[in-house]
């Protein structure tokens, strides 16, 4: 290890954890380059890792440093990877295995942030045997009555909105619900909030988390879906958001808030809508956002004048420091 005029630690040896078997493994394998490239570009030694049964006998063979999670979905955000890499003594950069479980189960989540007083959309989560034992249809106009149409439809654990159905007209539930069944067995149904739809970043780049320029997101479809996601030009993204600076504040703040109350760490992201009032509605807080050409933590990063490397390069000497 040797460390440059300006402090830098080098010869840090990284394993970049990407894939997997989640539904987001190819989003994952995407991320895991970018990611791989951009602490190569700053001089840091780097292994790109699929997670497969070889994983643990490579964290014990090739001893990194440290490990960089680029997991989207599954076992890379709710806490079982971390889970083991705690249980093994292997620094990483990212959020610890329990608080990951908190923020991967939307439902609980949202609870826990109510609870402290932030507002997210009021919702429902009902698992499959309950529509099925009580009733499909009975279950789903009683939904209708409380939260209204339009509505969301999600799987309560998962990203990418994989999934997620804008619900416009009763008669399309059920056929929606079944679409939403597929990545999950259990259904939450979300209010739809109307609004200006935003992310923001929260990274450690020094003593105190800091939260980095709000992401705006505008697609001319009108739901940020999947595709809109991953296609190049399908969204496009202003940052910082074209809202008042007051506006920018509150979602600083909440971002700020959701990472602590959650227990998160090194980096994390909030995705929300602010209603024309002002208002930050949350609607969900990942642990491990993406890093691809079209994701949004990267725009975050180059819109407050860093870079991405440096980043990560930063988180990974917070990991190593800690351990």
């Amino acid at each position: 290890m040797g460390v440059r005029e300006n402090g830098a630690v080098t010869d840090r040896t990284v394993a970049v954890l990407a894939g997997g078997l989640s539904h987001e493994r190819e989003v994952s394998l995407r991320s895991g380059r970018r990611l791989a490239g951009a602490l190569r570009a700053v001089d840091v030694e780097v292994r790109e890792w699929d997670v497969d049964a070889s994983l643990l006998d490579r964290l014990q063979k090739e001893q990194p440093d440290a490990v960089a999670v680029a997991l989207h979905g599954g076992e890379g955000e709710n806490g079982a990877v971390q889970a083991v890499l705690e249980l093994h003594g292997v620094p990483f950069v990212g959020t610890p295995s329990r608080a990951c479980r908190r923020a991967w189960d939307k439902p609980t989540a949202k609870a826990e942030l109510a609870r402290a007083g932030l507002s997210t959309p009021e919702w429902v989560a009902l698992p499959h045997s309950t529509f099925r034992e009580l009733g499909a249809q009975g279950v789903l106009d009683a939904i209708v009555r409380e939260l209204g149409l339009p509505l969301v439809l999600k799987p309560d654990q998962g990203g990418s909105a994989l999934g997620v159905q804008v619900v416009q007209h009763a008669a399309d539930l059920p056929a929606a619900m079944v679409s939403c069944l597929a990545y999950a067995d259990t259904v939450l149904a979300e209010r739809f909030v109307v609004g200006t739809e935003v992310s923001v970043a929260v990274v450690h780049d020094g003593d105190e988390p800091r939260a980095l320029p709000p992401v705006e997101v505008e697609v001319p479809s009108g739901f940020y879906d999947y595709t809109s996601r991953y296609t190049p030009g399908a969204a496009s993204f202003h940052c910082p958001a074209r809202l008042p600076e007051p506006v920018q504040d509150e979602l600083r703040s909440v971002a700020l808030q959701a990472h602590e109350l959650l227990g998160l760490r090194d980096v994390s992201r909030l995705d929300a809508i602010v209603q024309d009032d002002g208002v930050v509605q949350i609607l969900e807080v990942n642990v491990s956002p993406g890093l691809t050409d079209t994701s949004l933590l990267p725009t975050s990063v180059g819109a407050a004048g860093m870079d991405l490397g440096v980043v990560y390069r930063s988180l990974v000497e917070r990991a190593v420091t800690r351990s």
